[in-house]
Order: structure tokens, then C-alpha cells, then sequence
């Protein structure tokens, strides 16, 4: 299967009206490309983590009012689920596409995914890329720039993870909606793997 990058047109579903007629939208035009992208990266993200990795296309079942205003491919080394595990996500909004290491509220080991994380914060404030960003809420579209942050702002969202039931990790990148349909479908699969290049030494401290 061919991956192809974003269009504007993918973006756009994010602007049609009522539940159904999103979702309809949805599953034509952005979960093909969604499924291709789980094909080619679980493959490769087996190879960088060591972890056989699953993908997980977002399917939006429990929504019965409401549609949805993001979307995503999610892997895991787990063929069931994502949610308890730390993972990787490629997604978009309608005003941007994200790659993320994700660790959201249902992973059984935060407290040690935190105190892990919290041992290397010093390496990881040098580390990341300053263009990354992070956030504590994967439902939200606000994120907080890496450039940023300093050691004791890391720690204190470390801390949280540990401590905070609803507690949330993620880190990454965002990419303009106007910059993500520029990119050529070569230059779109190189940027994700790119990003999962960069965010792979947080995976490993699992």
C-alpha cells in the first residue's frame, strides 16, 4: 500500500458538520492513509524499539453525538490496545498534523515511567530538538514549546505523571496544516521518521 501525505482535503474533514457525515468522511479519505502509515511504521518501529509494535487506527467507536476533532494511527507492543502502553502516534487536527511518544492516563506504570523520566532530565532538556513540543492532555490541541522549558519545568511535569491519577506525557512535533500539505509524499515519511528517531531514547526509558 502507497503512503500518501496529507491533503487539504484531509484537513478539511475536520470542518464538516454532525457526527455521522465526519465520520463518513473520515473513513474515505484520512484511514486508508492512516492504515498505510501503521503498515509502514509498525515495521520499522519494531526494528528501532526491539518491541514487535502494533498499529492501532483510531476508530472512534464510543462517540455517539459529538464528532471527532483529531485522528490517529497509534503503535504499540501490544496487538490488543495502545491506551496502557506507552506508544507513538501520527495524527492531525484541522490546523496541524503531530507525531508523539504518547503516555496517557490508563498506562498502569506512569509512576515508574515518570521517576524513569525524571532521572534523565538533564540529558533530556539538551537533547530535544527545541522545535518539540510537549503536553499533559492528549485530547487538547495546546502544547507547550520544548525551548521553553528547563530542567525543573520537566521535572515538575515528571512529577505529575508520578503522582496525578489523570496524568499525561506527550512529546513531539507539530506540523502547520499549510507546512504538512507542502510536503511530498518522500519528504512526509522522512519527517516521521525523523521525529521517531528523536523521540525513541524516551521510549527506551520504559
Amino acid at each position: 500500500m502507497n503512503i500518501a501525505s496529507f491533503t487539504a482535503d484531509d484537513f478539511n474533514v475536520f470542518k464538516i458538520d454532525g457526527l455521522e457525515p465526519r465520520m463518513d468522511a473520515l473513513k474515505e479519505r484520512i484511514q486508508p492513509k492512516l492504515q498505510a502509515l501503521g503498515e509502514h511504521f509498525s515495521h520499522r518501529l519494531s526494528v528501532m524499539t526491539g518491541d514487535e509494535m502494533f498499529p492501532h487506527v483510531a476508530k472512534h467507536a464510543r462517540r455517539k453525538v459529538n464528532p471527532p476533532k483529531d485522528t490517529w494511527v497509534a503503535f504499540a507492543a501490544n496487538s490488543r490496545g495502545y491506551k496502557m502502553m506507552p506508544h507513538f502516534q501520527i495524527g492531525l487536527w484541522e490546523t496541524h498534523m503531530f507525531i508523539w511518544y504518547a503516555v496517557i492516563y490508563e498506562a498502569p506504570n506512569k509512576m515508574e515511567i515518570g521517576k524513569n523520566l525524571e532521572q534523565q532530565a538533564d540529558r533530556l532538556v539538551k537533547n530535544i530538538p527545541s522545535h518539540y513540543v510537549w503536553s499533559m492532555d492528549h485530547t487538547k490541541p495546546e502544547v507547550i514549546p520544548h525551548e521553553s522549558l528547563g530542567v525543573e519545568d520537566l521535572n515538575a511535569m515528571f512529577n505529575r505523571l508520578q503522582t496525578v491519577k489523570k496524568a499525561e506525557i506527550l512529546c513531539g512535533i507539530q506540523i502547520s496544516r499549510d507546512d504538512a500539505i507542502q510536503l511530498n509524499d518522500d519528504d512526509f515519511i522522512k519527517t516521521i521518521q525523523d521525529a521517531f528517531e528523536h523521540l525513541l531514547p524516551l521510549y527506551k526509558l520504559n
